[in-house]
């Protein structure tokens, strides 16, 4: 054996063994989820799913096209407007009597929804807007209408907007203002 081979050999086995892998786990994003969805839609020669979701996706990259590279947030509420959209075309076919489109429109509507992080409940949003109040320092000699400004401004401050349901939000903050 020559020498330089038995001290390469002997260096390699006194060093640790170095680790090449991680054990740290990322849940995938949601345009890592779309886009699997659309190799398995492909896979199962599934085309509702896979047009479905090449249809999100290609707004998702509209987006970054004319924007660079959106957030998570915004591709969260990229999708909740596409099911939105396909709801209110679902009560507009229902108005017309076309059934075989109300159905295409829920079926899409469901597929959709099912990429989607669940709502902030409503008991969340409550606690989160009493931590705003408190945070703010806010009573019932202050104005309402700044009030309410300053305690949306801390409350997305913590929450991200893609996950709540902004009407819900407004109304719970007008029934927990203090009062005059």
């Amino acid at each position: 054996m020559p020498m330089a081979s038995f001290y390469a050999a002997r260096f390699f086995l006194q060093r640790p063994l170095l680790r090449l892998y991680t054990t740290t786990v990322h849940p995938p994003t949601i345009r890592e989820q779309l886009t699997a969805g659309v190799k398995n839609a492909l896979k199962n020669k599934d085309p509702f799913t896979s047009t479905l979701l090449r249809s999100v996706l290609s707004e998702v990259y509209a987006a970054d096209k004319a924007k660079g590279p959106v957030s998570q947030s915004t591709i969260v509420s990229i999708m909740r407007k596409a099911v939105a959209r396909r709801n209110e075309a679902i009560d507009q076919y229902t108005k017309a009597n076309r059934q075989d489109l109300v159905d295409k429109e829920s079926k899409e509507a469901t597929a959709l929804a099912a990429f989607l992080p669940p709502l902030l409940s409503e008991a969340e949003i409550d606690t989160r807007l009493r931590a705003a109040i408190e945070a703010e320092g806010i009573s019932a000699d202050n104005d309402p209408r700044k009030s309410a400004g300053k305690i949306m401004k801390a409350f997305y401050a913590a929450v991200d907007k893609s996950g709540v349901d902004t009407p819900l939000v407004k109304q719970r903050l007008d029934i927990l203002l203090p009062q005059k």
